[in-house]
């Protein structure tokens, strides 16, 4: 898996101060996507252990929320098989900081249904991840009065309340 970039103190990407590592990779192609360059799947960086290294030191200091994956795709099947160690490696090390998860696919039928990019790594994946934010940036319900999202129709998902109930539970900012 490549990478295009990683923030090291990002305020836009989830709640409080987080580590944000821009993933490679996408076949949604949204109209009017922020982040074009990284539809790649070999934009930018190899993520090797160096990276893990680098992205586990930012996270260690105190007054980082926690970790946001976006891209590029982080649910894209080939992302997803190396995201999985890396962020179980993430909540073993740091247990009280988040992660949150942007993606153009959906939680019902995508990710939990018999999506597309439904793979033996993607139950594990939700069930390491805290907040989600699905669904494809869409031109024409742009906001941008929207916190943490860019159209409409993306939602901002409590992942384990929404597993366990088997009902999409919102976070409420």
């Amino acid at each position: 898996m490549n990478y295009g970039m990683i923030k090291k103190t990002d305020i836009s990407n989830g709640l409080g101060v987080r580590v944000s590592l821009f993933v490679s990779g996408c076949t949604h192609q949204c109209i009017g996507c922020f982040n074009k360059e990284t539809w790649d799947f070999t934009y930018g960086k190899r993520f090797t252990e160096e990276t893990e290294t680098e992205i586990m030191e930012a996270l260690s200091h105190e007054y980082i929320t926690g970790l946001s994956l976006l891209g590029g795709e982080p649910f894209e099947l080939q992302n997803q098989r190396v995201l999985l160690p890396f962020i179980k490696k993430v909540k073993n090390l740091f247990p009280t900081k988040d992660i949150w998860c942007y993606t153009g696919y959906t939680f019902e039928s995508d990710l939990r249904g018999y999506g597309c990019v439904k793979c033996e790594s993607t139950d594990e994946m939700l069930d390491n991840i805290d907040v989600l934010v699905d669904g494809e940036f869409i031109q024409e319900l742009k906001d941008i009065s929207l916190q943490f999202r860019g159209s409409s129709n993306q939602r901002i998902i409590e992942v384990k309340p929404s597993s366990e109930s088997g009902m999409v539970r919102l976070l409420k900012i």
